[in-house]
């Protein structure tokens, strides 16, 4: 393990002039624009539905040529946002994958995606179409919410849950365990769904707000690794409009 002071957020998620999506549930626009803030001229966009969010980055272009709006962005444009058109009063709809990819490719930084949805929900396991993963992502990061645990296996606080007792063989219902949230972070049917093989994931536990977070957290990363083969699990502490000088990385689990 090693703590926070030692491995900051775009370290920790090697994101820097990287094709970074975020997926999973309980902090995945909140990671978008912590990294935002965190790295030079990146470009924050959507494989599927996001909420606005004119007010987390310089510039918002909705646009149907995403390429022609990275041209001819100004310095005071970035973090640059790019999505192709309204969907209501409170949300853009996202661009495929290959649109994305093709951001991707003509972005001066990072580019930063949010490839799946979980209606504010705390946990989720992905549908049949989930995630939307361009085929140029460097890292996937799938994330969940410490604040789960011990939760109901219920609509409240977990997305499609029949989806994730499908792969823990826990019941409707039943107290939501560490055991649980690894089981589905480490699954090729939860968390590391379409993770390619030239890609990275790096599974996140974010709202570790307090000791019984940090530990039901700790627990979590541990079994994550055990699984999988990912080179590190963070914990975190990420809010909606977070201070940039503050790191959000509570713990760095390896």
């Amino acid at each position: 393990m090693s703590d926070a002071d030692a491995t900051e957020l775009t370290t920790a998620l090697d994101a820097r002039d990287a094709t970074v999506c975020v997926v999973g549930a309980g902090g995945k626009k909140s990671t978008l624009f912590a990294l935002a803030d965190r790295l030079d001229r990146p470009v924050v966009t959507a494989s599927v539905r996001i909420p606005i969010f004119d007010d987390r980055v310089a510039t918002v272009r909705v646009t149907d040529d995403p390429l022609a709006a990275i041209d001819a962005a100004g310095a005071d444009d970035w973090p640059l946002g790019l999505v192709p058109d309204r969907d209501r009063a409170d949300r853009y709809l996202g661009y495929d994958a290959e649109t994305v990819s093709d951001v991707a490719d003509a972005a001066p930084g990072a580019t930063l995606v949010k490839a799946d949805g979980a209606r504010l929900r705390e946990f989720k396991a992905p549908g049949d179409r989930e995630p939307q993963v361009p085929a140029t992502a460097d890292v996937i990061v799938p994330i969940a919410s410490a604040h789960v645990v011990g939760e109901p296996l219920a609509d409240k606080s977990v997305h499609r849950p029949e989806r994730v007792a499908a792969i823990t063989g826990r019941a409707l219902g039943e107290p939501v365990r560490p055991a649980d949230v690894a089981a589905v972070l480490a699954s090729p049917d939860g968390g590391l769904k379409r993770v390619s093989d030239g890609a990275t994931a790096i599974p996140m536990i974010n709202k570790v707000d307090d000791g019984a977070d940090a530990a039901a957290a700790r627990e979590i990363a541990e079994e994550v690794l055990d699984r999988a083969d990912v080179p590190r699990v963070l914990l975190t502490r990420l809010v909606e409009a977070g201070d940039a000088a503050d790191d959000p990385v509570v713990e760095v689990v390896e």
